[in-house]
């Protein structure tokens, strides 16, 4: 369920918004995304594994934070990220 450091390394490559950036809110919100659909195929198939789904609540609610930050503070960063993502429609 936990994300490898390769994982990790690789989506902070793709999303860092230069090469010593690691704790952008774009960062962030796309290790989280990638948590979150994680636990989310776990749950699909343990529904009775409560303590994941309090956790992935909390992930979502920190990734609903972080996105109405950056919401704003630049919009237009924000609408590239949830594009890039798929988020919303």
């Amino acid at each position: 369920m936990s994300i490898t450091a390769a994982k990790k390394a690789e989506i902070i490559k793709e999303f860092q918004r230069d090469e010593k950036d690691s704790g952008s809110p774009e960062v962030q919100v796309a290790v989280l995304t990638h948590r979150i659909r994680e636990l989310t195929d776990h749950l699909k198939g343990h529904k009775h594994d409560y303590s994941s789904q309090r956790g992935l609540l909390q992930m979502v609610s920190t990734r609903t934070r972080l996105l109405k930050y950056l919401a704003r503070i630049d919009r237009q960063r924000y609408l590239d990220l949830i594009q890039k993502l798929g988020l919303r429609k």
